[in-house]
Parts: structure tokens; sequence; C-alpha cells
């Protein structure tokens, strides 16, 4: 199951933020064993009329706090173990994986009902499990990567977790950004969202943020024919890491590695280095890149300042470039001359000093 999200879509239809939250198609799911009337009933009508939100579901890992009103020798202590139960006083162990705290609440308050007399149970979140999301495609840094949701900083949302995987890279498509989420249970159905921010930043209009939870998985799909445009909003906004680091070498005033915003084009970073010497020729610049399958390419090229980015002379770069600034052909000249001299060289400063000392020549040279 996918869904799609775009700038203007009806909130009420499709989506909408709750508490910083994504509130999500309908999900149909099954009634827990357990649960009292009611409750499957209200679940059942949210599921109906879809209203049903995304809520936390309990997995190894997470920590809870249980208490029974006015009950000694029912609080608990507990985290979720790798088998998705936990460990209660007379009831001993009750499986949890998947289900909402209110839904783990019911079925222990169930459970405590067969031995006390309307039992009142509070189930706290006391610490949260590690959150682990993989992200793949055009970013920077892909892979997975394991982010602890803190009080202060609230839950990790898309945009977060992209920065966290060092941005989306030149080539990535921000109106073509996926979240798949597996099921709440193992076994379940995947679900599938995209997302289409460039043409919210663009145009303007509303979004989603949707907050990212644990075995999520965010793929940055690549552009195609994207246009300058695009290319600038994209670089301009906070999913593109904020510089870039590229490599100039050769015939520059400070060579070495600089660091320019995310998609600056060619000029800049040569400017950066303090621009082409005299030595250096504007006719002769090669960009080495390395793609995603580990091949170089060598493209020469002339520098020009004034070029549009993305022109033949302009491209934007990405992480990593090398930049080589040639010599021009009166340098590599000169430069050949001296490389061919310099064996002579201490002869002829030997030749200097006898002058200097008024001494013959002829006797350095053995004459």
């Amino acid at each position: 199951m996918s869904f799609t999200f775009r700038a203007g879509f009806p909130v009420n239809t499709f989506a909408s933020v709750l508490a910083g939250g994504l509130v999500m198609m309908p999900i149909a799911t099954g009634v827990i064993t357990g649960l009292t009337p009611s409750v499957a009933a209200v679940q059942r009508a949210s599921a109906a009329d879809g209203s049903d939100p995304y809520r936390y579901s309990l997995a190894p890992g997470d920590k809870l706090n249980m208490t029974v009103f006015k009950m000694e020798g029912y609080e608990a202590s507990v985290e979720v173990l790798s088998d998705g139960t936990i460990n209660l006083p007379r009831l001993g162990t009750v499986d949890v994986w998947g289900l909402t705290l209110e839904e783990a609440k019911q079925l222990i308050t169930d459970g405590y009902a067969r031995i006390l007399r309307r039992p009142l149970v509070y189930l706290d979140l006391v610490a949260p499990r590690p959150i682990k999301v993989t992200v793949t495609g055009e970013v920077e840094r892909p892979g997975v990567f394991t982010l602890n949701p803190k009080k202060e900083n609230g839950w990790p949302t898309l945009v977060e977790v992209v920065q966290k995987a060092g941005g989306i890279s030149a080539t990535g498509d921000l109106s073509k950004l996926e979240v798949i989420r597996p099921a709440r249970k193992p076994g379940g159905a995947v679900k599938s969202y995209t997302f289409d921010y460039l043409t919210v930043l663009r145009d303007g209009g509303h979004a989603p943020i949707p907050l990212i939870y644990d075995g999520d998985s965010i793929r940055v799909y690549k552009a195609e024919n994207l246009k300058n445009a695009d290319m600038i909003t994209t670089a301009s906004s906070n999913f593109a890491p904020a510089t870039i680091k590229v490599n100039v070498i050769g015939e520059v005033s400070k060579p070495g590695v600089v660091s320019v915003p995310s998609n600056a084009p060619l000029s800049q970073a040569i400017l950066a280095s303090g621009g082409i010497t005299r030595r250096g020729s504007d006719n002769t610049v090669e960009l080495i890149r390395v793609d995603g399958e580990g091949k170089p390419t060598v493209k020469s090229m002339g520098f020009n300042p004034k070029a549009v980015l993305s022109s033949p002379t302009n491209p934007p770069l990405r992480q990593g470039d090398v930049l080589v600034v040639n010599r021009t052909q009166l340098a590599r000249m000169t430069d050949g001359l001296k490389d061919a001299l310099e064996p002579l060289d201490p002869i002829i400063r030997a030749t200097s000093i006898f002058r200097i000392l008024g001494l013959p020549v002829t006797g350095l040279l053995g004459l």
C-alpha cells in the first residue's frame, strides 16, 4: 500500500499533523485478543472512517513503568524483551509487541480483572527504544542510522534523518522522497508514503513533516532532467548539506580542499582557492568525478566565471570532486627548459664563483 502527498492536498482527507506527527490513511487492523468490546468497537469505527492515526507501537527495547491504583506489590519497571514480552506480577509473561500503550494497558487490565476487582492500571513509556532507520538513494552518506529520541529535541522527523545521512545529493529528487514503514506486527503489510517537497518550496503550500519511527526506511530517488531553478531550490533547502568539500589543485593561489555551498558552480570553487595564477590556463580546467560505482570520469573545459550554472563551462559540483587547473603553454615550455638545464646548475654556479674571485674558468674545466 502506498500514498503520495503533494503541495495543497486536503489535509483532512489524506494526512494531518497531530502533535508533530503524521496521521496516516486508514489502516485495517484486527481486534487484539483481550480487549473489551467497547475498545474494540472504537478501533473498528476509527479504521472505518479513516481517523485512525499512526500511534507508537511497543517493541523490544522499550522501557515501561506499570502500577495498579492502590495495590501494593503490583508495581513493575520492565523492558520489552527480544521476543516482545514483558513479565508482570501475578500475570507472568504478557506479549505486547506491536501494541500501542492504550492497547497494552487494556490487555494488562483484562488480565488483572481475573484476580482483582475493577483494577485501575497505569502504564507509562519511561524510555523509548533507539530508532534504527535506513536511508538509501541520493544522499551523501547512505546507510543505517541509530537515533535516540530525547525530550528536549523531540521525535526525529524526515528532514532531520535526511540531514543525518549527510543531506540530499546534487542529483537527488526533492519531489520524490519515499518513507517505507513496516507493519506493527511481524508478517504484516508494509506501507509506502511518497512526499513532494520541491513543489512546496517552489510554489508554496502545505506538506506534512512525518515523524520517523523505528524500522522505517527512507529512499531519495534520482532526479531526471533537473532544471537549474529546481537545482538551486534544492541546494538552498535544509534537505541539502550546508557545504560540500572539493579539492582544487594546480595553478591556483591556494591549492587544496575548499568548502563551498551545496551545488556550487565550478567557478566558485576556483575563486575560493584564490583564483587562477598567471601560470594557469583558463582553457584547460579538468573536472575529475567518481560515480557511485567507483568509476572516475575526467571532463576538460574552460573557465568562465560569468557562465550560467549547469552550462558546459560552469557545472554544479558534488562532494569529493577534484578540479585541476593546468599550466599555460608558455609555463610548460619554461618549466621544460628549467628541467633540462637543472643538471648543469652546479657547473654554472661554480663558474660564477670563479668569475667573482677573478680566477680563470679554464682551471675549473681542467684545461
